[in-house]
């Protein structure tokens, strides 16, 4: 659902090269002495754009706040997600300063998307440089939403067969 409605937000501003951006909300977990992070949701608010900026709009705060507290679950803010319509992925020093000034944690990612190139990207900073992180895109039921494209249907345990 989160990747979805990042998709669909960076692609409402596309046409017009224009950035969008918000927050991911999520969960921290420790697995093999390793850290990790799940994205559930995300959270915007009114945004000032233009092909190579954003920000929230300060009467937007309001709205941002709200978004966040009807996200349905506990969540920490895990990341940020903006993107660079036709420009494709990568953190600028603009970025790489937002990223080492409010999402200094490990877990916290940068998630940069071009909907006209058609590419997603997660990054970190490691030691002042942009890095990119591993990451995976889940849906239920097998089904990939990611550009209109579907997988062939895989019957799971205890399912009917049709």
């Amino acid at each position: 659902m989160a990747e979805e409605k990042i998709r669909n937000h960076a692609a409402s501003g596309a046409s017009d090269r224009l950035e969008v951006m918000g927050f991911l909300l999520g969960n921290v977990y420790r697995h093999q002495g390793m850290t990790y992070s799940i994205v559930r949701d995300v959270a915007t608010s009114d945004l000032e754009a233009t092909s190579v900026r954003v920000r929230f709009q300060r009467e937007g705060m309001e709205r941002l706040f709200a978004s966040m507290d009807d996200c349905g679950f506990d969540f920490l803010l895990v990341g940020w997600y903006h993107s660079h319509p036709g420009h494709r992925c990568f953190l600028s020093s603009t970025d790489v300063d937002t990223q080492n000034s409010m999402f200094g944690q490990p877990y916290h990612a940068a998630v940069v998307i071009d909907p006209v190139n058609r590419e997603i990207e997660a990054y970190r900073i490691d030691r002042g440089v942009p890095v990119t992180r591993p990451f995976a895109i889940y849906w239920d039921k097998h089904q990939n939403p990611y550009f209109g494209e579907t997988v062939k249907h895989r019957r799971l345990k205890n399912e009917p067969k049709q």
